[in-house]
Formats: structure tokens, C-alpha cells, sequence
């Protein structure tokens, strides 16, 4: 695994390390409709065996909206109204050798908003889980925040936009 990807994946479980305490929280992003049609940036699994595998096994898809994605090519930083979304849905591996996409685990959701979201670096952090619009934990900006806080000087972001 490249040191880039190993990063993703930091963050990635930070972002989601909360899969196990499904509380109801207030939060303050919205789901993202129709995240699915924005662009698509990157993809990876985590397979048994991986470190985080427990909290974030699966196939993990990353979609930027039109602002995320425009800072995303320019390399930052992101305007606000800039969505990210991670996209956690099970590995499944076939008889005939294939992995294909299972259920979904969590819908990942960071939008940036400066001044709603200033005390974390500008960016709202929910998770909604499987194919629900239920939120996933009580205090989703802290649980994301604390590991995206080692991307700081990458407006927190860990995806980059592979030409």
C-alpha cells in the first residue's frame, strides 16, 4: 500500500470509527442526495488481514461534488459548499474470484461551511447509515475531526484527484 493510500485510510477510519456506536445524533450536515451522480475520485477495498479492517473493511468509493471537485484538480483549498462523500458498502468476494459490492455500511458526509463549522477547521463531518438517512453517532465532528486534523495543511481533506 502506498504511504498516500495508507493516509486515506487513516482517515477513513477515523471518519467512520463510530460504526459501532449507532446513537441518533442532532447533527448539522445534511445527507447528501444524489451524491452518486457527482464525480467519482477514488476507490479502494480493505480486506480481511488490513489493520482497520474490523471498523472499515469493505469497498470504499470517494464522490466530490462541483466545488469539491474544483478544489480537489486545483489542490486546494475548498470553497465553502464543498461536499466530500465516503461511501462504505461490504466486500463480496464471488466463487468465481470477483469482489463485488454488498451492503452498504455508512455514508460518510464532510461539507464545508467556515463560519458554521469554524471550530473544525471549517468542515461538518455526519455519517448516515446503510441506505438510511439515520444519522450514526452523537458527535460526528469530533470522532472525523480528530483524525482529519493531521491533514490541516491539505484543508483536511486525505483524497486527492488522481490524473
Amino acid at each position: 500500500m502506498k504511504a498516500g493510500s495508507a493516509v486515506f485510510v487513516l482517515a477513513a477510519a477515523a471518519a467512520v470509527a463510530w460504526l459501532p456506536a449507532l446513537g441518533a445524533g442532532e447533527g448539522k450536515v445534511d445527507y447528501p442526495e444524489g451524491y452518486r451522480e457527482w464525480t467519482h475520485v477514488k476507490s479502494m477495498v480493505i480486506e480481511k488481514g488490513h489493520p482497520l479492517y474490523d471498523s472499515f473493511g469493505g469497498i470504499h468509493h470517494i464522490y466530490a461534488n462541483a466545488k469539491a471537485l474544483a478544489a480537489m484538480k486545483a489542490g486546494g483549498p475548498y470553497p465553502d459548499g464543498a461536499v466530500l462523500v465516503f461511501d462504505l458498502l461490504e466486500a463480496v468476494k464471488t466463487e468465481d474470484h470477483a469482489i463485488v459490492e454488498g451492503a452498504r455500511k455508512v455514508v460518510g458526509v464532510m461539507q464545508k461551511d467556515s463560519k458554521r463549522f469554524a471550530a473544525t477547521g471549517g468542515w461538518g463531518f455526519e455519517g448516515f447509515k446503510g441506505d438510511t438517512r439515520e444519522r450514526a453517532v452523537t458527535d460526528a465532528e469530533t470522532a472525523c475531526f480528530g483524525c482529519h486534523a493531521a491533514k490541516k495543511d491539505q484543508d483536511y481533506v486525505f483524497s486527492a484527484y488522481r490524473r
